[in-house]
């Protein structure tokens, strides 16, 4: 649903004085989106569980233990630099071209990507295939402005109680699949044990599983996703050199798209437009708080499977798989329950300063788990922790969707969603780069001899107060910055 607009510089959202009802969120195309995240979160996350072992086995560290976290970094980096390359460039176009086909386009990218993946025996293979990915994926930001688009004011904090769901549930599938399936000749060697094919990859068989299902996803968004912005043929684009002078005569869009033909099209504005204050403090808030979320949950992982004696936990793949899912099991239900009516009652930026304060304990936590491991060993008090961490942890990834609401409460106006959630999420991505590559170089070469053991968590606490301070900036509800449009 796109409410009319009588002129194209409008605000993107008029919000009524006392809304009465809520309009039904539009399920008939909201499900497909929601799919679509699934089966990108289910593809990067078949990685995790058997990534340090991966950069074992390839032999990149000769041996040395402390460097994985390094080389896991980098790995992680090369899809955050490279999608923050073309992340705005996507969703700039999708504002032009529509957002069906920048769709199509990532989810190709997606399973080339995984299948690459799972066929690399080389370091310089794995990051080719998840920088092939970095450049083609902006599914991300045109997602959101889908969402954005067929939704109002009324519906919009409910439809993203919904939409951080796909990416928990993903936590709870893919960290099950890399984990169970990777190296399967050896785990099942009744079933898989004559397999030659995945002898020599070993890892192709979680990445083969998460590939069919982004290839579901593919097929369903051709044949049922409808459009949901205005557009013309591309070659009419292409020789207006996507100005504003493309815009300039009405064109009757097709049954496929939800546009009222009837309504005046706005125009998406250029990117000098687009920089106001109200842009550039939500995207200090969300590039601040991915920098340091991004930081805790890369280095997550690594902490489990890094050997007690060098400040980790000593955990194999499939239990790190178990606990990932757990956590994303637990998440799912929590903001499928709560977050609307946290959101009714407090506000987005109450939900998302008390969310993010909870990264202190969570930080805290991490010398206390390794501390309790080497005294008493992996027991009831080591569990304890890690599961009390577990549920600090879930509580800060409904930041999220609490910034979400304001991104779309700073556009400036509808035409340019796609563009301004690209520009969102390419400081976003570069704070991803910033957040996995440091975390776990820091943690690496804090293992060494000689080293200070907690400079990772050092460097966690000043991630996160950062993030802290720059959501200050933010108005105590997105409803603020929409009254003054």
């Amino acid at each position: 649903m796109i409410a009319q607009q009588d002129d194209e510089e409008a605000p993107l959202l008029q919000r009524p004085k006392q809304p009465t009802t809520r309009t039904p969120l539009p399920w008939n195309q909201f499900w497909i989106l929601l799919f679509v995240q699934l089966s990108d979160s289910v593809a990067s996350l078949t990685l995790t569980p058997f990534t340090p072992q991966l950069i074992r086995d390839i032999g990149v560290t000769h041996g040395d233990e402390s460097q994985v976290a390094h080389y896991v970094g980098i790995l992680e980096s090369s899809y955050y630099a490279t999608h923050m390359l073309t992340i705005f460039l996507w969703s700039q176009l999708s504002d032009h071209i529509g957002r069906k086909p920048v769709i199509l386009t990532a989810l190709s990218a997606i399973s080339l990507s995984m299948i690459l993946f799972g066929l690399s025996k080389t370091f310089l293979g794995l990051v080719v295939s998840r920088a092939v990915c970095g450049i083609f994926d902006g599914s991300g930001a045109v997602i959101k402005s889908t969402v954005m688009d067929i939704t109002d004011a009324t519906n919009l904090p409910n439809a993203y109680s919904y939409t951080p769901i796909p990416w928990h549930v993903g936590k709870i599938i893919g960290p099950l699949i890399g984990g169970s399936l990777s190296r399967p000749a050896d785990r099942f060697p009744d079933i898989f044990g004559r397999s030659e094919l995945l002898k020599t990859y070993p890892y192709l068989l979680p990445c083969s599983i998460s590939t069919i299902l982004v290839l579901i996803a593919w097929l369903i968004v051709y044949f049922r996703l409808k459009e949901t912005v205005f557009t013309r043929p591309l070659w009419e684009l292409i020789k207006g050199g996507f100005s504003r002078q493309s815009y300039a005569q009405p064109h009757q869009p097709s049954s496929n798209v939800l546009v009222n033909p009837g309504e005046v099209q706005p125009k998406p504005l250029p990117l000098r437009a687009l920089l106001t204050s109200k842009v550039l403090i939500v995207t200090a808030s969300s590039a601040t708080m991915a920098l340091f979320q991004t930081a805790l949950s890369s280095l997550q992982p690594v902490f489990y499977a890094t050997p007690i004696e060098l400040g980790g936990l000593s955990l194999d793949p499939p239990r790190i798989g178990t606990i990932l899912a757990a956590q994303g099991a637990t998440f799912a239900i929590i903001q499928l329950v709560f977050f609307a009516r946290l959101h009714d009652r407090f506000g987005a930026r109450a939900i998302h300063l008390t969310c993010l304060s909870s990264g202190i304990p969570t930080i805290i936590l991490l010398p206390v788990i390794n501390f309790l491991a080497r005294a008493h060993g992996t027991g009831l008090a080591v569990w304890l922790c890690v599961a009390i961490q577990l549920v600090l942890a879930m509580s800060l990834l409904m930041c999220y969707p609490s910034l979400t609401l304001f991104v779309r409460a700073s556009t400036p106006n509808r035409a340019s969603l796609g563009a301004t959630n690209g520009i969102v999420q390419m400081f976003v991505s570069g704070a991803m780069i910033i957040g996995s590559g440091s975390a776990n170089s820091v943690f690496s070469y804090s293992m060494r001899e000689g080293h200070d053991a907690w400079l990772a968590y050092y460097f966690l606490t000043a991630t996160l107060f950062l993030a802290i301070g720059t959501s200050l900036l933010l108005p105590r509800d997105p409803s603020v910055w929409e009254d003054h449009h």
